[in-house]
């Protein structure tokens, strides 16, 4: 059984930094694009980042520049760090595979939340 694991959530400042994590098993991460995901309250779950296996990288344009996204292909683990994080950003992050008919039951995923 897939498990996707997202830890790192809190609550920061405007302009404060986050690193999330995302433990994956073996069978969705190996060789597979992976993404970060967020929903907002009362919004659609929407991709703000993905890594290919190739260690390439795609950002929504609501991110780029200030979310970088990572993978440990031997701790089967992708990250985000986040900076310059903004009250907009505020949401449940998870983490799945990129493409969708590869994604697993969807984890708890890790609240963020930017609030003076």
């Amino acid at each position: 059984q897939v498990q996707l694991v997202e830890s790192g959530g809190g609550l920061v400042q405007p302009g404060g930094s986050l690193r999330l994590s995302c433990a994956a098993s073996g069978s969705i991460f190996k060789g597979n694009a992976m993404g970060w995901y967020r929903q907002a309250p009362g919004q659609q779950r929407e991709l703000v980042a993905i890594i290919h296996a190739s260690g390439n990288t795609n950002y929504a344009d609501s991110v780029k520049g200030r979310f970088t996204i990572s993978r440990d292909n031997a701790k089967n683990t992708i990250y985000l760090q986040m900076n310059r994080l903004t009250p907009e950003d505020t949401a449940i992050y998870f983490c799945n595979a990129a493409l969708s008919t590869l994604r697993a039951s969807w984890g708890q995923g890790t609240q963020v939340t930017v609030s003076s």
